[in-house]
């Protein structure tokens, strides 16, 4: 059964909503519009999917009272399948709709990518995962931004780090999270055979001041000529800044053509970022084993996707899912992935919310 109450609820408050967002008291403070309007944003899938369903259900109701009526009975016996299909339909949809948001959807993320097993092959394909990764962006008009790279002497990165911003990256974004394999025959390899080879992927939310409170003297800034192949002026400013966080020991390195201050600014970035993953990863310690299993867990150590090339195969071990597009993929669609990824995580949450 739908909530109806929690429904009624929050018709209620979008109205409350639009006439808040009318008020002169509202309108002098242009935070108040950008807090009332996000709430507005996000009541309102919800309040449109429930007057088509009261809607549909007043036309089913109609129908029904229609059979007893010799001149309609046929032409609401045909019609009723086809309401009542819809009906099941988008309660299904209100009840999705109506699942607790993770707060970190609607931010922008921080993208890792590093070399895994494999040597100089794992490198390429750590390259090919940007690669793909940045293409999916362009598709939704994200913005990747690279905040910091070590390439590997033989072509492809060590580690590559950006920022993707744009709507809704991270509710997209999380599912990359994990350990790739590619399954190839490397260019160098004379005899033919196939090698496996990994890279790691790690999806961090964009960390903000106020969700992580870095403390300057936890921190240890040491600063250094920037490295890196080619371009007049690299290596003579000292214009790279690393970061170590004392508490943890965690050290970001990140390093632009000149502006040390830039510099600084992303690494903290990145720092910021890293140490809420900690944060949420002991929140998530404390779930159910049954909620541990979820897909979206986005553990490094996990096995998350294989990509078989003499195949042109991809499979996602999380939900067993199979696609004999591997191109496409790596040309960054990957919007059938992570909508099967997106809907089983649904599912599953919808498991729990019924269950408790």
């Amino acid at each position: 059964m739908l909530p109806r109450n929690k429904l009624e609820a929050v018709q209620r408050r979008y109205s409350e909503l639009e006439h808040l967002l009318c008020s002169p008291a509202v309108l002098s403070d242009s935070n108040q519009i950008t807090k009332f309007n996000r709430e507005r944003t996000e009541l309102e899938p919800v309040v449109n999917a429930f007057a088509k369903l009261l809607e549909l259900e007043k036309r089913i109701a109609e129908d029904k009272e229609a059979l007893s009526d010799p001149d309609l009975a046929e032409l609401a016996q045909a019609e009723l399948p086809e309401l009542e299909e819809q009906q099941t339909a988008l309660e299904q949809e209100v009840r999705v709709l109506l699942l607790p948001r993770d707060p970190n959807d609607s931010k922008n993320t921080v993208l890792e990518i590093r070399q895994g097993e494999g040597g100089e092959e794992a490198a390429l394909f750590a390259a090919d995962l940007f690669r793909m990764i940045t293409r999916f962006a362009e598709r939704h008009r994200w913005t990747v931004e690279v905040l910091s790279v070590s390439e590997a002497a033989a072509g492809g990165y060590k580690e590559i780090i950006a920022l993707v911003t744009g709507p809704d990256v991270y509710s997209k974004l999380r599912f990359e999270g994990g350990v790739h394999r590619v399954q190839r025959v490397p260019a160098t390899e004379a005899q033919g055979r196939i090698h496996t080879s990994t890279a790691t992927v790690a999806i961090l939310p964009e960390a903000d001041e106020v969700d992580v409170n870095v403390d300057d003297k936890d921190l240890e800034i040491s600063i250094a000529a920037s490295g890196g192949p080619g371009g007049q002026g690299v290596n003579t400013t000292n214009s790279a800044v690393q970061i170590r966080h004392i508490p943890t020991g965690i050290i970001v390195k990140c390093q632009d053509e000149r502006s040390q201050l830039k510099n600084k600014a992303r690494a903290l970035k990145v720092l910021r970022s890293r140490l809420l993953e900690i944060e949420q990863r002991k929140a998530d310690d404390a779930l159910s084993a049954e909620r541990k299993t979820m897909v979206g867990s986005a553990e490094r150590s996990q096995k998350v996707r294989t990509y078989n090339y003499p195949q042109n195969r991809v499979t996602d071990h999380r939900i067993q899912l199979t696609l004999h597009k591997l191109e496409a993929v790596m040309a960054g669609d990957l919007d059938e992935l992570i909508g099967a990824l997106r809907s089983h995580r649904q599912a599953e949450l919808l498991k729990g919310t019924e269950s408790s």
